[in-house]
């Protein structure tokens, strides 16, 4: 039999019945930890390079400070989010396809992770510079990155690779348009937004719970580059974003964001018109204002790259009392998936490092390990409960119980009717100016242009989608058949890819 064919199965060998929608409790409840061929692709896609970052490889950072300049105590107990609370901070910026020797100003979204050293604490906030991402649920997490980084045949980038897996997954649309836009290639970090991306939980002290998404809105004003604005950079300095930050706190030029967060209830998350846990979609502005927290400015370059940046290590499991997780079915596999790509790279043992220590005391009852560089809590039981009573829980600071409804079950979002792949694109398109509209589609034209035609239609059909005008005008940049597009833009989603599956259609 042609291996093309062949059934996928586990790692030894039992049949794999869904390899792409996570078992949820309920169609918008939280991963189980039952899934563990969820488990298996995680765990062993973080083990699969050996040493650098599996993904935001090359990346630059900085030290500075957050302060809280309006008071959101109604929302949540968080100390680090209480009026005029001040918080020490350290910032790593990256780009996210490229290996560490990649060039700073590719097109590519740009990695951006917060460790804020609270007095609870660390909390790292996890996110990049679009409000968006690529695809919904964790189980398509390796295959993105597998479709972006290096094709295993050529050892080469691979358009055909990456625009397949793209237009594979509708709700990669919204996040395809962003990052074929102006905004693509950052001309600085300074000069850009960055997200949480994911929907969190706020809890205040009466333990009330409200959803919340995070973004930091720059002070620097927003500036991109052009495809041939990056490539004469690139040509000349690889380096050119880490020294552009590296320089600007030199010289003084502190670099600044405000913090702002939407807040939704329970009540209307459960009566939105989609789901508000998916992170290919986003809340809207006029629905759900910013709410202005605070000021974060970097203030201090590090001493030393391999120390401070390098050995840096994130994971948005590291919250505070406060702050909690949602049922955003990407963010429940992220919980696990950075946690454990930080024990492979840097040990298990690797919140000891300097830039991931606590400034408050750790009582935990970890133990031994590589590179124990503690006193490894000397004679103190190792064992929880104990009757010497080290170390007891804290049930004041258990978050609010989240209700759940339906079965436990392999849930596909594109059988929720309020599923709609393309709102957010299409009112992106119809927001820009002109002359970036006219970018977004050379921009796209000149990437997606190495791909076979089957595919390029996939990407038609999903602009058409979204607007008219933008399906329109992609068609013709690409050179296909306006009259192909509308008919494939009539069949769903399954016929869709049934038809462009190979490149003779």
């Amino acid at each position: 039999m042609d291996d093309k064919y062949k059934k996928l199965t586990n790692e030894v060998g039992a049949p794999i019945a869904d390899n792409e929608n996570s078992i949820t409790a309920g169609a918008r409840g939280p991963v189980v930890m039952q899934d563990v061929w969820l488990m298996e692709k995680m765990a062993h896609f973080n083990r699969e390079v050996i040493p650098e970052r599996r993904m935001h490889a090359k990346g630059w950072g900085a030290h500075g400070n957050f302060k809280v300049t309006h008071d959101i105590s109604q929302y949540t107990k968080a100390k680090v989010l209480q009026l005029d609370a001040e918080t020490d901070v350290f910032i790593r910026f990256s780009t996210v396809a490229g290996e560490r020797g990649a060039a700073d100003c590719e097109r590519d979204i740009r990695g951006v992770a917060v460790k804020f050293y609270t007095e609870e604490g660390n909390w790292d906030l996890v996110g990049n510079n679009t409000p968006t991402f690529f695809l919904r649920d964790v189980h398509n997490f390796p295959g993105l990155n597998r479709a972006v980084k290096r094709d295993p045949r050529t050892g080469r980038r691979s358009p055909q690779n990456n625009w397949d897996f793209w237009t594979l997954l509708p709700e990669s649309f919204h996040q395809r348009t962003i990052v074929m836009s102006d905004r693509g290639i950052p001309a600085s970090f300074r000069k850009m937004h960055f997200y949480g991306e994911h929907t969190f939980s706020f809890y205040n002290e009466a333990n009330e719970r409200v959803w919340c998404k995070f973004h930091f809105r720059t002070e620097q004003g927003i500036e991109n580059l052009t495809n041939e604005e990056a490539a004469a950079i690139n040509a000349t300095n690889r380096e050119y974003m880490g020294e552009d930050l590296f320089e600007a706190i030199e010289n003084g030029d502190f670099p600044r964001w405000k913090l702002y967060v939407q807040v939704m209830t329970e009540e209307q998350a459960r009566n939105h018109y989609e789901n508000p846990f998916d992170i290919t979609k986003v809340w809207s502005q006029k629905e759900f204002p910013l709410i202005e927290v605070g000021v974060l400015e970097l203030n201090k370059n590090p001493e030393n790259y391999f120390a401070e940046v390098e050995q840096a290590a994130f994971t948005p499991a590291h919250v505070v009392p406060g702050i909690g997780f949602s049922p955003d079915k990407f963010l429940q596999g992220r919980l696990f998936s950075y946690g454990d790509a930080q024990r492979y790279r840097l040990g298990v043992n690797h919140n000891q490092i300097p830039i991931n220590r606590a400034k408050v005391d750790v009582n935990e009852f970890h133990r031994d390990g590589f590179m124990r560089v503690d006193g490894n809590y000397g004679r103190t039981p190792a064992y929880t409960p104990n009757s010497d009573g080290y170390w007891t829980a804290q049930p004041e600071y258990l978050a609010p119980p989240l209700e759940i409804e339906g079965a436990v079950w392999n849930y596909d979002p594109k059988d929720d009717p309020t599923d709609d792949n393309f709102r957010a694109g299409g009112k992106l398109w119809r927001l820009l100016k002109e002359d970036k509209k006219e970018l977004l589609i050379q921009n796209t034209a000149n990437d997606i242009a190495p791909v076979t035609e089957n595919i390029k239609y996939r990407h038609a059909v999903h602009c058409y989608l979204a607007d008219e005008e933008y399906g329109r005008r992609i068609t013709e940049a690409m050179g296909l058949s306006l009259e192909k597009v509308i008919e494939l833009s009539k069949l769903s989603n399954d016929d869709l890819i049934e038809r462009t599956l190979t490149a003779k259609m």
